[in-house]
Parts: structure tokens; C-alpha cells; sequence
């Protein structure tokens, strides 16, 4: 089968193959971002602070089941982008096929996991009374749409791979759209309250799965997804496993760490949650370029990596990473300036301003060391050095910033100690990969999976 250029990062300008694939992702991103915001303004507007801080309060949890599950699709990315970019399409025919299979299972297995576990987690994070038993309806609500999340996400994962990112942004938009109407109309309209937006999630979701879908069983032959060819090939499933767990478990113990952090701040009472989660939604646009470019590095390297063309995939990293650092502090400046607007679109409340207002003007114009973590996270990861990211993260991002807030707290009782343990280990990460990427052979890493 002929390469097609508009999907193969081997060939063609290095600066023009990144943006192009990248630009898709911001807009996927954007869009995702917006329907997630849409369910903290509908509820934060139409049923209070209280059902705002609700929402909130599960939305680490929620990345701790689910997060897992995405490493696993970035792990099976880098096998396929691997396997497209060196010509190998009776491999990349069979990990297309074992991911899938793979994912339906783990789909299956959170479902029950994430709707049995949802109490006591929530007890255990410590979540206010007043606000814990509408945490746990939107919390088992959204879980039983995991099969949904999870085979977006694998199936995303596959197209991002091949160098498809235009068609996951065509339906994330149909699915963004899904999402805002039926909050609009459950939540507003007939006033049902957060399980119903947790409900719009996951409508929207397998809108979204179902399109990705039935566009990889109309690809080439080579490329197809074929309904009867679905199972797991054990030397396959090992390499997607290989790359896709420490990924995995660099999400999850992320999700960890935030959890203890969110833990703390529910300390702090129901206000405190309420801003800080207003926050976190608006901090979720500024993630978008650093998002974005670490995607777009990970398909990029691992299918230059895979044609063994090392100085176009060097190029491609400075690069991505320039840009990401770049538009990252832009809008951590944007932020800064606008942060008590932004946060007044979710809660009038004085206290949710003034908390969520001193949280971004701790971190945001630090975004940079974020967007430089994340870049090199998603270069490694390209490379089938999965593990390197997985140990930077558990060090810095869950043992030193779980270390710093108990620490620091017993003598300081104050939010803003939580609020700096980010940009502080955010800092430390960076170092810690630049001189990993300078010290490295991380170029060669594929060349014993090839």
C-alpha cells in the first residue's frame, strides 16, 4: 500500500508535519475542554456551589480510574506509529486488533470497579458531608459509561497513530454539542441535578466512540478494523502492555497525588473545593498546547524512530517543545490577568473567587515547566522509553508534592502551601528530564522492539 503524506510524519517539512497534526488536537482538546466546563457552569449556575463542589470533588477520582486506561491507548499508539512508520502492516493489522480487544476488556473491568468503589473513596478522600452524596451519583453515573471513555480513547489512539487527528476532532465536536444541549435541557430545563450531567457525559462519549468507530472499519485494507479479526496476539498485546503501563501508571499516580492534594482541600471546607475545582477547569485550557504537542511528539518520534530517521525526529522534539512552551506561559499570563472573571462564570460566591483567584496566581505563570514536563514525557514515551516519564513522575509529582503538603501544612496552615506545591515540583521534573535528554541515548530506544 503507498504512504499517503497527509499521514506519514516521515516525510515533508518537520515544522509543518507537528503543526498540522497538532493543530487538530488543540481544536479536539478545546472542544473536550468546553464540554467539560460546560458541566461545572450549567451546575455551578443552575443548582449552586454546593452541587459545583460535588462535580469537582470527583474529578480527580474520575482521571484515577480513567487515566489509567489512556496510558494504556498512548502505549498502543507508539506500537502502531511504530509499526506504520517502518512499512510493517501485517504487525500494525494485529496490533490494531489486539488493542481493541484489549480495550474492550478493561472497559468491561472499570465499569465495575469505578461503581462498586465510588463511596469509599470518596469517604477516604475525605469529601464534605454536605457535598458527598451527590459526589457519588455523578461518580457511578459517569462509570457506567467506561466502556465508552475507554474505546474512545484506544480508538483515538489508533487513528492519532496512523496520523489521523482531523477525524477525532470532527467528532468530538458532534459529541462537545451532544454534550452542552443535554446538560442545557436535563440540568436546566427539567432541573435534575448532577447525575444528569454526569448522564450528558456519557451519551456524548459513546457518540464519540461510535463515530471513531465506524471510521476505522472504513479505512484502507490495511488499516481497516475488522469486527472478526478482534483478539488479543500475545506478542503484541505485550508490547502495547510494555508501553502503555508505566504511561498508565504515570496517570494514575498523578491522580494519586491529586487525590491526597484534593484531600487536603476539602480540609479547607465547601468554598474551598468549590474554587479550587472552578479553577481547575479554567487551568484546563492552558493545559491545551501542552497537551497537544506532547501528543503530536509521541506519534512524531515513535514513526520517525521507527523509519530510523534520528535527525528528523530530534528536530521534531526541539521544536515541539519550543512551541509548547511558548503558547503554555502565554495563557498562563492570560490567566493570571482575567482569573477573577473567569472564576466568577462559575460561582458568584465571594470566598470561590478569592480561593480560586489565589490558586492561579500562584501557578500559572509557571505553565511553562508544565508544558516542558509534558513534551518530554510525550518524546520518551515515542521513543519506548515509557519508563523514564513514569519514574519522573512518581518521584517529583506524587512522592516529593504528597511530602512537601503533609510537611509543610503541620507548620503552615494555609491552602496557599498546597496551591505552591505544583509550580514547585513542576520545576523539579524539568530539570531532572533536561538532564535526562542531554545525558541519554534516547534516540535508539525502539531499535530493539523493531
Amino acid at each position: 500500500m503507498a504512504k499517503s503524506s497527509t499521514t506519514l510524519m516521515t516525510e515533508g517539512p518537520v515544522w509543518k508535519r507537528i503543526i498540522a497534526f497538532a493543530i487538530p488536537i488543540f481544536w479536539g482538546n478545546l472542544f473536550q475542554q468546553l464540554y467539560n466546563t460546560a458541566d461545572s457552569l450549567i451546575v455551578g449556575n443552575f443548582l449552586g456551589s454546593s452541587a459545583l463542589a460535588a462535580v469537582s470533588s470527583s474529578g480527580n477520582l474520575i482521571f484515577l480510574m480513567v487515566g489509567f486506561f489512556t496510558g494504556i491507548s498512548i502505549g498502543a499508539g507508539v506500537v502502531t506509529a511504530k509499526f506504520f512508520g517502518s512499512g510493517d502492516y501485517k504487525n500494525l493489522h494485529k496490533a490494531i486488533h489486539t488493542t481493541v480487544a484489549f480495550g474492550l476488556i478493561c472497559g468491561a473491568a472499570l465499569t465495575l470497579i469505578g461503581t462498586l468503589a465510588a463511596p469509599v473513596i470518596l469517604n477516604l478522600m475525605g469529601t464534605p458531608p454536605a457535598v458527598l452524596p451527590n459526589s457519588i451519583t455523578y461518580f457511578r453515573i459517569y462509570f457506567l459509561g467506561s466502556l465508552a471513555f475507554v474505546m474512545y480513547n484506544i480508538f483515538v489512539g489508533i487513528l492519532q497513530s496512523l496520523g489521523d487527528s482531523r477525524h477525532p476532532l470532527i467528532y468530538l465536536i458532534i459529541s462537545s454539542i451532544v454534550n452542552i444541549v443535554l446538560d442545557l435541557l436535563l440540568i436546566g430545563v427539567f432541573h435534575f441535578g448532577v447525575g444528569a450531567a454526569a448522564l450528558a457525559t456519557v451519551i456524548s462519549q459513546f457518540i464519540s466512540a461510535f463515530l471513531c468507530f465506524r471510521k476505522l472499519m472504513k479505512n484502507p485494507p490495511n488499516l481497516r478494523l475488522e469486527l472478526k479479526e478482534i483478539r488479543i496476539h500475545s506478542s503484541l498485546l505485550k508490547q502495547i502492555v510494555s508501553n502503555g503501563i508505566p504511561a498508565g501508571l504515570q496517570n494514575s499516580i498523578i491522580s494519586l497525588a491529586n487525590i491526597f492534594v484534593q484531600s487536603n482541600i476539602n480540609k479547607f471546607g465547601e468554598m474551598a473545593v468549590a474554587g479550587c475545582g472552578a479553577y481547575a477547569k479554567i487551568q484546563g485550557f492552558g493545559f491545551l498546547p501542552i497537551t497537544c504537542f506532547a501528543m503530536a511528539l509521541t506519534t512524531f518520534i515513535s514513526q520517525n524512530l521507527g523509519a530510523r530517521q534520528y535527525d528528523r525526529a530530534k528536530k521534531g522534539a526541539v521544536f515541539g517543545i519550543l512551541c509548547s512552551v511558548s503558547l503554555a506561559e502565554l495563557i498562563g499570563i492570560f490567566i493570571y490577568l482575567f482569573i477573577p472573571q473567569l472564576v466568577m462564570a462559575f460561582s458568584r460566591t465571594a470566598d470561590v473567587i478569592s480561593i480560586g483567584t489565589t490558586q492561579a496566581r500562584t501557578d500559572t505563570l509557571f505553565y511553562f515547566l508544565l508544558a516542558f514536563s509534558h513534551c518530554m514525557a510525550g518524546i520518551f514515551r515515542g521513543a519506548g522509553k515509557s519508563q523514564v516519564p513514569m519514574y519522573v513522575m512518581l518521584v517529583f509529582w506524587c512522592l516529593v508534592r504528597v511530602g512537601y503538603i503533609s510537611i509543610i501544612l503541620r507548620f503552615i496552615p494555609s491552602i496557599s502551601v498546597i496551591f505552591w506545591a505544583y509550580p514547585l515540583t513542576w520545576l523539579l521534573s524539568s530539570i531532572t528530564f533536561l538532564v535526562y535528554y542531554k545525558k541519554s541515548n534516547w534516540l535508539h530506544g525502539l531499535e530493539s522492539s523493531l
